[in-house]
């Protein structure tokens, strides 16, 4: 990103795979955060957003989405800053309300989420106050039924969140889960064609230029998914198994096994695409292909992440 700019007054925190990227916005005055990371890394996410702001406060704290890597923070910011007004999202809001850790894809997954609380959702087609800068709310789904991108128009600046990453985009688990989501995806790509942004910081990996090669790549991938499901199902589940690898780092491959099967998506996936295999197999098969990939470590009874 050497000739790319940021917007002033924001600061983008890349964190990698297991948390988002955090994106900070400070006009002197006001701070709002865009996504607070996983759960297992809030007190990293504390001290990046104290590293900017000093002793003064988080005023605002907004989700592109809420799965758990996105929103994992949000309990322990609000425990810190007692008047920070938090905005999510309208399409789970009632789940949010009432906590409903099933239907918010955090016990499915085998994901950790604290319980946090919200004050406003956002509105798909409406400008939100970002920083020195308003910009659009668009919709997003096809990742997530429910996520929401941001786009500064005059900078041409798109906040992608999992609708677009360099090399593709987030896994689409409502495919997966019975929810025609394939459109979706198609949809959003079309939408950030149109939007042509210079600029796309994306959910994870670094901050990149837009080219019509990059969403051609996304494209690609997707019409693979769409031609295979299998292909999309194998990949979701691995994605699974590394983002616990991530959390946890090193544990006993039997434990590893253990929750894997416990965990209601990878039982659901096993089922209705793999049922020719055992669970215990399939999980091993998929963690050899994580090793194989440099992913993922056995070393005696443990299995490390990579």
């Amino acid at each position: 990103m050497s000739d790319l700019k940021l917007p002033g007054g924001m600061h983008v925190f890349e964190r990698g795979w297991l948390s988002s990227n955090c994106i900070l916005f400070d006009d002197g005055q006001t701070s709002w955060l865009v996504d607070s990371g996983y759960c297992t890394h809030s007190e990293q996410t504390l001290d990046l957003v104290v590293s900017k702001l000093g002793s003064r406060p988080l005023d605002f704290l907004i989700n592109t989405h809420l799965h758990s890597d996105h929103c994992g923070g949000n309990a322990a910011l609000q425990a810190h800053y007692a008047d920070l007004v938090t905005v999510i999202p309208p399409g789970q809001s009632a789940l949010v309300k009432t906590w409903d850790p099933v239907g918010l894809f955090y016990t499915p997954t085998g994901q950790l989420c604290p319980r946090f609380e919200f004050d406003k959702t956002l509105q798909s087609g409406s400008t939100i106050q970002l920083g020195l800068q308003k910009w659009e709310i668009h919709a997003a789904g096809g990742h997530d039924p429910y996520a929401v991108m941001f786009f500064e128009p005059i900078g041409k600046v798109l906040i992608s969140a999992d609708a677009l990453w360099e090399s593709g985009f987030g896994v689409i688990f409502p495919e997966l889960e019975g929810i025609e989501a394939f459109s979706d995806v198609a949809s959003t790509l079309d939408l950030i064609e149109r939007l042509n942004p210079c600029m796309v910081i994306p959910g994870h990996g670094s901050i990149f230029g837009y080219t019509p090669q990059i969403l051609a790549t996304a494209r690609r991938k997707l019409d693979g998914f769409v031609k295979d499901p299998v292909k999309l199902a194998r990949h979701a589940a691995k994605v699974l198994l590394k983002f616990k690898l991530l959390e946890r780092q090193k544990l006993l491959f039997s434990e590893f096994a253990h929750w894997a099967g416990n965990t209601p998506s990878l039982i659901q996936y096993q089922r209705q695409f793999f049922g020719d295999s055992d669970f215990p197999t399939w999980v091993e098969q998929l963690c050899l292909e994580l090793a194989k990939a440099g992913a993922a470590k056995r070393e005696g009874d443990e299995i490390l992440n990579q």
